[in-house]
């Protein structure tokens, strides 16, 4: 089951005007299921500006829309998951709104609590993967909120109104239960199905479908597994899929060894298919009952997510320095220029840092934000001057949203433009703006500071990915290895206990891939590490493959076939006195950069990978010390 190594990935171009210019351009294709989305957000937003002009005051129903962002988050989780996520997020809007109102008779308070929340909504969101828009819509929440010139409201009532809103999008976003109660699980499922498909495929010289598809069945089990609330029911539908995963995951895993024949991967790429299109059918009969051995599990848990994203030293707790710093100096900025309400400014620093992009990302997201900006202005202002009332505002609110949710994934600085006239219409609270194009020009500083601040701030911070780095990811990747390996070589694969260790093994390997991709997209010295150390990493990761896969082969002997005659396992309870030793002290020479230990006669499992890793770090050594 031997990948070869593939050469190391090209770094992505460095920014050009052309280049930028040509993403200015690019329009990319939509997901599925994008335009119900985008009603739905529409709809969100426009019911609770209905409902404020039937009751005689719109600033009220403009206020309840900051609620309606709810709408915006956690589309693709299971119901009863979603359900309990978006009633938190509901909440937490309410209580940024209320936070922000009181933080504005305390103005000396504004920028330091500010700078806080984003950092600390930046590392919960980027923790428990929430998903785009992530922290920023929590900052802009405040920010909008106290911007609003709705003064005869208490902070208690805005926040009763803003959580009136998230309830009108916990229902529009959860309603889909009523039709189609396992949908998103069904899609993680197909989605799972065309990544493995692509797997079996693929050139063995190329390990990214790999990845990909190990990633989409993680990403499949924390929909089918993680996201569900709920015990599953006896011969229900989520047993269904569950069943049909797994057997997704058995032939990924098969499908890992490079001398299968033309014919088995043909057999098995239309078994991926068939199981697809079950996927997507209400089942004919009732499934059988998976043994409770049988049942992976998906991410890490949420504590563990969440000391990783402040570990030192870690671009995930750099990204969070990086939203601190860049947002005192945008509000310090906005200050000194005497912008009104420079928090705003904050926001937009937040938001080109808060997902943790490279800096080619970040320069094209900060270029897309200030442009599309600045003309959103136009149509802000085109807005404002015709004071649209009653029903038309509520309209003009849905459609801008409508435009927002289908533009926003395929062309980011299209969106923004109608973001901006969106931001703004709903900012004036339904009265006419006195001075129109002092207004504009203060959103227009605004986010030209906030995206001005994060660039520089980002250049002060950098992506830190040196050899240490890439070094120190792969002895914690064999140090993984080695657990896994005392697990294989026990027999007991499929216990809840063997289940984490060799889920932390997976989680070990997709860190180590991101930390790669970080460097590869980094500074030049992050590059240099990259093409220097790629091959020690993909051996890593073909070891690792290998051993998971090896973990489903006994699996499949223990779960499905406990009576048949199976063949010999990878790893003998003997060879665990051998091979726990071998795996620690080459990680400890991985993890401190220090001449790498003979090996000892080892399993054809750990064969030839353990002995090729040995070598590169010995080589690697002997060469002149590498940053």
């Amino acid at each position: 089951m031997r990948v070869p190594v593939p050469p190391a990935p090209a770094p992505p171009p460095r920014p050009t005007a052309r280049g930028l210019l040509h993403e200015l351009r690019r329009v990319r294709g939509a997901p599925p299921e994008r335009t119900a989305f985008a009603l739905r957000a529409a709809l969100t937003m426009g019911i609770p500006v209905l409902a404020g002009w039937l009751a005689g005051d719109v600033a009220a129903g403009l206020m309840a829309t900051i609620g309606g962002f709810t709408a915006l988050y956690c589309g693709s989780r299971p119901y009863a998951a979603r359900a309990i996520a978006l009633a938190v997020i509901a909440v937490a809007f309410a209580v940024a709104v209320m936070f922000g109102l009181w933080l504005d008779h305390w103005p000396w308070l504004v920028l330091p609590t500010l700078v806080l929340v984003g950092m600390v909504a930046t590392w919960l969101c980027n923790a428990v993967r929430l998903g785009p828009p992530g922290a920023y819509m929590f900052v802009l929440a405040c920010a909008a909120g106290t911007a609003m010139p709705a003064q005869h409201l208490d902070p208690w009532h805005a926040g009763l109104l803003v959580l009136g809103g998230g309830a009108v999008g916990w229902v529009l976003h959860t309603a889909g239960a009523l039709f189609q109660p396992r949908g998103p699980e069904r899609r993680a499922v197909t989605a799972a199905a065309r990544a493995v498909a692509a797997s079996i495929d693929a050139d063995d010289a190329h390990p990214d479908p790999h990845r990909h598809a190990a990633q989409a069945l993680r990403e499949s089990w924390q929909m089918l597994v993680g996201f569900q609330p709920i015990p599953a029911r006896r011969h229900g539908e989520l047993e269904r899929l569950r069943a049909l995963n797994r057997e997704l995951h058995l032939l990924f895993a098969a499908s890992i060894d490079a001398h299968l024949s033309e014919e088995e991967r043909t057999g098995m790429q239309q078994r991926v298919r068939a199981l697809s299109a079950e996927a997507m059918r209400p089942a004919i009969r009732r499934p059988a009952t998976l043994p409770a051995t049988a049942i992976p599990q998906g991410y890490p848990h949420s504590w563990t997510l969440l000391r990783e994203g402040l570990l030192p030293g870690s671009n995930a707790l750099r990204t969070v320095l990086r939203v601190g710093l860049a947002m005192l100096l945008a509000g310090v900025v906005a200050g000194a220029l005497e912008v009104h309400r420079a928090y705003w400014a904050m926001a937009a620093a937040l938001l080109m840092l808060h997902q943790g992009f490279d800096w080619p990302r970040t320069l094209q997201r900060s270029l897309e934000r200030t442009l599309g900006t600045w003309i959103g202005l136009l149509l802000a202002g085109a807005i404002l001057w015709l004071h649209p009332a009653g029903p038309w505002l509520a309209m003009m609110v849905m459609a801008l949203q409508f435009v927002i949710e289908i533009a926003v994934v395929r062309n980011y600085a299209i969106a923004v433009v109608f973001i901006t006239g969106a931001a703004l219409t709903i900012a004036s609270g339904g009265r006419p703006v006195d001075d129109i194009a002092g207004l504009l020009l203060a959103r227009g500083l605004d986010t030209l500071i906030g995206c001005a601040c994060a660039l520089l701030v980002y250049r002060l911070l950098p992506t830190r990915t040196d050899a240490h780095t890439l070094a120190g990811g792969i002895g914690q990747c064999l140090q993984a290895v080695g657990r896994t390996c005392r697990v294989l070589a026990s027999g007991e694969v499929a216990t809840p206990e063997a289940r984490a260790v060799r889920r932390d093994l997976q989680h070990r390997s997709f860190l180590l891939a991101e930390s790669m991709d970080e460097a590869v997209a980094g500074p030049a010295q992050a590059r240099r590490a990259a093409a220097k150390w790629w091959p020690g990493v993909s051996i890593c990761q073909r070891l690792a493959y290998r051993v998971l896969a090896a973990c489903w082969d006994v699996e499949r002997n223990l779960v499905d076939a406990p009576e048949s005659d199976a063949s010999a396992p990878a790893l003998r309870p003997e060879d665990a006195a051998m091979v726990a030793p071998a795996l620690e002290a080459q990680a400890h020479a991985w993890l401190h950069l220090l001449p790498p230990p003979e090996l000892p006669e080892l399993p054809v499992l750990l064969e030839p990978d353990l002995p090729d890793l040995r070598r590169f770090l010995a080589s690697q050594l002997r060469q002149a010390p590498s940053g």
